[in-house]
């Protein structure tokens, strides 16, 4: 029990459960998810945020709506102030469970090759 003379924690403090406790020990999501991966809310997972099941962490319902416009995985952990892992471990958890639709960057069927970039570098550094 805090004495008088005891301040007791506030928002500036951070947050009182730790980041373990919200993914429930996690620290990696079950499927890779990239930092500039964009989720979207689905129209399940906005009337669930609305009506919360019992269990449902709080920061679930946070991400559904502010993803019901699009935001990276790392906007959504800047925004809700929660690391990064915490933050993958929900968003991976909300797909799986239809609450979001994640949009995963597209990468190029090519590589440029790796003399030409060292001629693009010489040629730079030249400059």
């Amino acid at each position: 029990m805090p004495r008088d003379d005891e301040e007791l924690p506030d928002e500036a403090a951070g947050p009182v459960v730790r980041p373990y406790a919200v993914t429930g020990g996690r620290t990696r999501p079950h499927s890779a998810l990239e930092l500039v991966a964009l989720v979207a809310t689905t129209t399940r997972g906005v009337a669930v945020a609305r009506r919360p099941p019992a269990g449902m962490p709080p920061e679930q319902r946070e991400i559904a709506f502010l993803c019901r416009q699009l935001q990276s995985v790392a906007e959504i952990s800047a925004r809700l102030d929660l690391p990064l892992g915490v933050a993958q471990v929900l968003v991976a958890d909300m797909a799986r469970d239809g609450l979001v639709v994640v949009h995963r960057p597209e990468r190029p069927d090519w590589r440029p090759d790796s003399e030409l970039l060292r001629k693009v570098l010489d040629g730079l550094q030249r400059l």
